[in-house]
């Protein structure tokens, strides 16, 4: 699975571990759908784990700690995320509308540093929510 960081491109940290231990963060969001789409398949057919895993420092320049492995009994699942606009605004998960600010809070972010986070993505493309649990929008 992708990985967690620890902190935000500014240095200040996520918390992302707690707030996944804590139940705080139902899913993340990755860019890439229909890669996701292939892997989730995978865990939900019960032929491959979920692995939630955090950079112990830098991302891409830090070794990687798992914090869980999860499967389709955890509830693991995938939804697509389009944004209509190419911005932030009006997120659609699958066909409905959703609001950014549940979407930031399932995510453990602010709206603030979701916005922050998300910002630079290529949001002309589908985006997937990686669901840790049954919870669905």
């Amino acid at each position: 699975m992708g990985q967690i960081s620890v902190a935000f491109p500014a240095g200040e940290e996520t918390h992302f571990k707690e707030k996944f231990l804590s139940g705080e963060k139902l899913h993340t969001i990755r860019a890439n759908y229909p890669l996701w789409e292939k892997r989730i398949k995978e865990v939900q057919d019960g032929r491959a784990i979920l692995s939630i895993r955090q950079w112990t420092g830098k991302p891409y320049r830090s070794k990687q700690v798992e914090i869980a492995t999860l499967t389709a009994e955890n509830g693991v699942g995938l939804q697509r995320l389009e944004f209509t606009d190419c911005r932030l605004r009006f997120p659609y998960v699958g066909s409905e509308w959703t609001s950014m600010v549940s979407l930031a809070k399932n995510d453990g972010l602010s709206l603030n540093d979701w916005v922050g986070w998300f910002g630079g993505y290529d949001l002309s493309e589908p985006m997937a929510i990686i669901h840790f649990t049954k919870f669905r929008y």
